[in-house]
C-alpha cells in the first residue's frame, strides 16, 4: 500500500485590514501585508521583509522577492501594482518593468525589490541591510 506523502502549506500572510477607502493612506505595515499575500498568490521566490524603521528615511520596509524568470518579474509587478491600486496605495514609481531582470516598485514608505534569482545573487541588496538572503543565494554575474 502507497502511503501519501504530505507536504506542509505554505502559510499565506493576512492582511491586517480590509482594502483602504479611496483618498486614505494605508499605514506601511498594511501595504507590506497587501504585498506579501500577492507575492505569495503568484508565487514569488523567497520574500524577505526588511524592517527600515531608524535605519533609512527612504523607507519604513523593503521587500525584497525573485520571480523565476524575466516573464515572471514582470508578471509579479504587474500584480503587485493592481493590487496596491485596488487597495488604494497607489506606488509612486515602477522602475525596471520593461526588461524584467529588476523591478522596484515605490510605494512610498514600501520599497518593493523583484529580481531574477541570477541577478538577486549578484546584488545581494539583504546584505547591504544585515540580513541573511535566501539559503543557496550565491553570488554571479547576472544573465
Amino acid at each position: 500500500m502507497v502511503t501519501p506523502i504530505e507536504t506542509p502549506a505554505r502559510p499565506v500572510p493576512q492582511m491586517r485590514t480590509a482594502p483602504m477607502p479611496p483618498g486614505h493612506d494605508p499605514i506601511p505595515c498594511d501595504v507590506a501585508d497587501i504585498v506579501l499575500t500577492q507575492l505569495d498568490e503568484d508565487q514569488a521566490a523567497d520574500p524577505i521583509l526588511i524592517d527600515l524603521a531608524g535605519k533609512s528615511t527612504i523607507a519604513d520596509f523593503m521587500i525584497v522577492a525573485s520571480g523565476r524568470s524575466a516573464r515572471h518579474v514582470m508578471a509579479i509587478a504587474d500584480h503587485v501594482d493592481e493590487r496596491l491600486r485596488a487597495a488604494g496605495a497607489r506606488p509612486l514609481s515602477i522602475e525596471g518593468k520593461a526588461q524584467g531582470d529588476w523591478v522596484l516598485i515605490d510605494a512610498g514608505d514600501l520599497i518593493v525589490h523583484i529580481f531574477r534569482p541570477e541577478v538577486r545573487a549578484f546584488y545581494n541588496i539583504e546584505r547591504m541591510w544585515g540580513v541573511d538572503g535566501p539559503v543557496g543565494l550565491t553570488t554571479g554575474t547576472p544573465q
